[in-house]
């Protein structure tokens, strides 16, 4: 599926984090598309050399190890360059709560570090990830972009801030930035090992090997999960917008429909054929209980429209830890 209009043949795009698994599927997506150039910076700490060998078939593919924390690899990572997807950063609710000042390192440190080499190079438009996290205690749903809680993890902190950088960053130099407030992406590529590795791929790795899988809570919190393909959509209208209106500006990047975490094991289960079933533990400190997303203003402002819901997408990423795992 092709998400652009505009010819990007003699473009050169940067994405950070791009070894990772979103990072990973938009640089896949920008080489599948005639890019000039997509390099990719990644310290290789949650990118995987199996992610980078998809895209070294792509003769336009450029890899460049190094990590956000240092101003002068960003510097030579933004050199050339047009556009910037800025993927690199630690997720994990959790282990944020652990190793704050880590998070805030890469997240933050990291992120001020990109701006400036950005703004230094002329980047011309510079996409980053947010996180639905930002929304923290507001109960409200959907979640509206203009209305925000108190953050409940350093992972949040992180991402709250660096809402606020880009807009200092935007007034301040005048870069064109874009932040995207991804909820639950999910997809093939997803990480399904570490402590802290994502509910889908833990869920269905643990069913195919039957070992244990745990539900944090009674499982009715809900999620409004989203499929990559649909970050990947995102990213790619935001780099190449050409409406001046919808820069500096923070967008929902979900389906806008929610689904508990009982259904999403059910779902699981059944595609697998499997009635294995969960161990329930206690409920995890700095989660958000309920989310769902209001997409309106992606939809008006960058002609965002989901592609792939929920099912088709679960399909699709379990069909691909079958092959992995059989």
């Amino acid at each position: 599926m092709t998400f652009h209009t505009k010819d990007i043949s003699n473009d050169s795009f940067l994405v950070t984090g791009g070894a990772g698994f979103i990072g990973s599927h938009i640089a896949e997506y920008l080489l599948k598309n005639g890019a000039k150039k997509v390099r990719v910076l990644d310290n290789l700490v949650n990118g995987f050399e199996s992610n980078l060998s998809i895209l070294r078939a792509f003769p336009a593919f450029e890899f460049m190890e190094g990590d956000i924390r240092n101003a002068e690899t960003c510097q030579l990572a933004c050199a050339g360059i047009q556009y910037v997807s800025h993927q690199a950063a630690l997720g994990s609710v959790p282990r944020s709560i652990k190793e704050p000042v880590y998070f805030n390192d890469v997240n933050v440190s990291g992120f001020v570090n990109m701006l400036k080499a950005a703004v230094d190079n002329k980047v011309k438009a510079f996409v980053y990830a947010s996180s639905s996290s930002v929304y923290g205690d507001e109960p409200t749903l959907p979640k509206v972009e203009d209305r925000v809680g108190n953050c409940l993890s350093p992972y949040a902190a992180t991402k709250k801030t660096n809402e606020l950088y880009a807009q200092v960053f935007a007034d301040v130099y005048g870069i064109k930035l874009m932040g995207f407030r991804y909820f639950n992406i999910f997809g093939p590529r997803q990480d399904p090992d570490g402590p802290y590795a994502a509910v889908i791929p833990l869920f269905v790795k643990g069913i195919i090997n039957k070992q244990p899988v745990y539900i944090n809570g009674d499982g009715e919190q809900t999620r409004d999960f989203t499929f990559v393909e649909n970050a990947v959509q995102i990213n790619i209208k935001g780099m190449l917008c050409e409406n001046t209106f919808a820069f500096n500006k923070v967008y929902n990047v979900a389906v806008g429909e929610y689904f508990s975490v009982n259904y999403l094991y059910d779902a699981c289960g059944s595609q697998l054929g499997s009635e294995w079933e969960a161990t329930y533990r206690e409920p995890r400190a700095g989660d958000i209980r309920n989310s769902l997303a209001d997409i309106s203003l992606s939809k008006e402002m960058l002609g965002y429209q989901p592609g792939k819901r929920f099912e088709d997408g679960l399909t699709e990423t379990i069909e691909f830890f079958r092959k992995k795992y059989s």
